[in-house]
């Protein structure tokens, strides 16, 4: 599921937590870290009350995958601003993120703001937020390797070596070796290595 964070009740989330057949994966777009920024963007929540969603997330489902939005370069976000951004990616370790640099559009407040940030600064901070979620993905998936879950099959590659593919009930894709008599089935894997997008493992007879 997919919610602005100002709109995460407590409701929602004990809701997740108890309905089976709702996956344990949450899309909490941050857009920035810095309270500042998030001001001037007109959020309507702070650092520290999403962190505190985050922990009421993990509460209730040891297994919830978070992913999320981030916008830099926003008009007047300081090299500060930045790093408090970077450090709520650490501290929140997402699954995923989509990253993108503000640029102006027309008949929004944010474009007759001052203090616009340089594109070349824009470019930067994007390339090193990228960096540092591609690193915080591949630890995040690394967690599971020697573990056991339960995949929803969704289709086989035959082209070549058949290979199975599939996701956890938080949305991980995992990928295993099997056939398509498995596609719609659901099948125990052990994950055996990892990429920083999706897992690898192999089937279990039991768990």
């Amino acid at each position: 599921m997919t919610s602005h964070p100002k709109d995460l009740t407590d409701e929602m989330i004990d809701a997740m937590a108890t309905l089976p057949n709702v996956c344990h994966h949450v899309h909490l777009p941050l857009q920035s870290g810095s309270n500042e920024v998030l001001s001037r963007m007109n959020r309507k929540y702070t650092r520290e009350r999403y962190l505190e969603i985050v922990g009421k997330l993990h509460a209730a489902m040891a297994d919830v995958e978070l992913t999320t939005d981030i916008i830099v370069g926003f008009p007047g976000e300081t090299e500060e601003d930045f790093l408090q951004t970077l450090d709520m990616v650490r501290k929140v370790g997402y699954a995923s993120a989509f990253t993108f640099q503000y640029s102006p559009r027309k008949g929004t407040r944010a474009a007759t703001m001052e203090d616009q940030v340089p594109e070349t600064v824009k470019h930067e901070r994007l390339q090193r937020l990228n960096a540092l979620q591609e690193q915080m993905a591949f630890q995040n998936n690394e967690q599971y390797v020697g573990k056991v879950g339960i995949v929803h099959v969704e289709d086989c590659d035959t082209r070549k070596d058949p290979v199975c593919y599939g996701k956890f009930s938080n949305f991980k894709m995992v990928y295993f070796s099997g056939t398509p008599e498995l596609i719609g089935q659901y099948v125990p894997v052990r994950i055996t290595n990892v990429r920083k997008n999706s897992l690898y493992g192999k089937m279990e007879e039991t768990i």
